[in-house]
């Protein structure tokens, strides 16, 4: 039975458990989605990888789907539910007969133990088995983490063995990494010990999906390519200022071979049983902000429809996913959705203060305020301006929580007409599921139908600064 969430609040883990009970097995999922036997690999009850090169192989002559990218306006400390929305999504047009895969991002411990907890969406849209996904799941950021320190121990290896590259120390740039919030290990000193305990210098953790591994995984097309790149990744100079890589190291090889099994991407459910890979997870202020390459590229061939999530607002995650992961892999994108609240726009608009961390006002939520959400919608308005230079049609969605008026809602829905939307809708996901998305899905089903422009905003051989212009 599902509860009216809006009345009968039950907490995020617990819909999840209930909704886990009557969970479908993966070979399941991977029969309907027509991933054969031999092409699955099951990794427990609840979760499979699934061999991409066998996939992509077998159906390199079947037609791409429609390509959807879910972002939203510049986040505030209150979360404006991009990944709750990019499932809903998902779950909504599985109400209306379509056949929709979702690529997402896994989550990192780090901020799943800190403020902002999990990210495997919320209420009645989530992607399950949450548990498992949101802390080691398949041991995929265990692997990118093993990759990195071994990197990074083959660096002090080369120095403590009379430093045959001629590294200058004070040039390493090559962090090691750690799955976790720990302050502590921002800036510390390694090599203490004596003669036996390696060459003393100052150095630094990085959390591990913020490695250059991660962002790597996210963008390979293949575990040779995987190789390429790690090969590429410049961790130090010479004292005659040369650069030195991984593969001067000789490090690339083994750490593709701990890649192995990390770079399959991982499948997975929503609440409804619609499917969705969860595969790669790197930040989007130092990386692309997306999920992998090799997941979208699978899901564009088994599925009629995609919807994937941009990390942070459309300025930073959809301008890197347009121009960086789209050009990488070819893609060319359907339509755009921009994920917006009333109580974000107020935030932008004025209304009060909020710090990350301290509890929020819900009584300036409780109070109607059109003015605030008008003031604020020209944060929505830039956005939209933002990604209609891309060429693509844009739906606004508005995730709407309970202290939301019937005013406040409309002013938002005029300001992203003004601003060139195609269309401003309800989502309503976290309290129905599918059934409060199905609005939100026949307005991108639209969009995917428009006539598209995409287009990147710059060349490749571009001047940095005509890039960032």
């Amino acid at each position: 039975m599902k509860f009216n969430l809006y009345k009968n609040y039950m907490a995020d883990w617990q819909v999840a458990a209930e909704a886990e009970k009557t969970m479908k097995t993966p070979k399941q999922l991977a029969d309907e989605l027509g991933i054969k036997d031999d092409e699955l690999i099951p990794m427990g009850r609840a979760q499979a990888k699934v061999d991409f090169e066998a996939v992509l192989k077998r159906m390199k002559n079947v037609k791409d789907a429609k390509y959807i990218d879910v972002t939203a306006i510049t986040p505030t400390p209150l979360g404006e539910g991009k990944t709750t929305c990019t499932i809903g999504l998902i779950e909504g047009m599985g109400k209306r007969g379509k056949k929709v895969v979702g690529a997402i991002r896994q989550p990192s411990m780090g901020p799943t133990f800190g403020i902002k907890g999990g990210a495997c969406g919320g209420g009645w849209s989530q992607v399950v088995p949450m548990e498992d996904i949101n802390l080691h799941f398949t041991g995929d950021i265990h692997a990118v983490g093993a990759a990195n320190n071994l990197l990074a121990a083959m660096i002090d290896a080369s120095l403590w063995h009379k430093n045959p590259l001629d590294i200058d120390p004070l040039s390493i740039s090559w962090n090691r990494g750690i799955d976790m919030n720990d302050v502590a290990l921002r800036n510390t000193v390694i090599g203490l010990g004596g003669k036996d305990g390696g060459w003393p210098r100052e150095a630094s953790f990085d959390i591990t999906v913020a490695s250059e591994v991660m962002a790597i995984l996210a963008l390979t097309s293949g575990l040779q390519d995987l190789r390429e790149r790690l090969g590429r990744i410049q961790v130090a100079q010479t004292r005659d200022r040369r650069p030195v890589t991984a593969e001067d190291l000789q490090a690339a090889g083994a750490m593709a071979a701990l890649m192995k099994q990390a770079i399959q991407p991982n499948l997975v459910q929503t609440l409804e049983h619609g499917p969705a890979f969860v595969h790669a997870g790197p930040f989007a202020n130092i990386a692309i902000g997306a999920n992998s390459i090799l997941a979208d590229r699978m899901a564009l061939k088994l599925g009629d429809y995609v919807t994937t999530e941009a990390g942070f607002g459309a300025d930073c995650g959809a301008e890197k996913f347009f121009d960086i992961k789209c050009r990488v892999a070819g893609y060319r994108p359907s339509a755009a959705v921009i994920v917006a609240t009333v109580r974000a726009l107020q935030l932008h608009g004025g209304a009060f203060e909020f710090r990350p961390g301290t509890r929020p006002p819900q009584e300036e939520f409780e109070k109607e305020n059109v003015e605030a959400v008008i003031a604020g919608s020209g944060n929505l308005a830039k956005h939209i301006e933002n990604l209609r230079l891309f060429g693509v049609p844009i739906v606004v969605a508005i995730n709407r929580f309970p202290t939301d008026t019937d005013a406040e809602l409309e002013a938002v829905r005029q300001a992203a007409h003004d601003a060139g939307a195609l269309a401003a809708v309800e989502s309503n996901v976290w309290a129905r599921g599918g059934a409060g998305g199905v609005e939100l899905a026949e307005a991108v089903v639209e969009a995917c139908e428009q006539p598209g422009d995409f287009r990147y905003l710059y060349e490749l051989d571009a001047p940095i600064k005509r890039k960032i212009e």
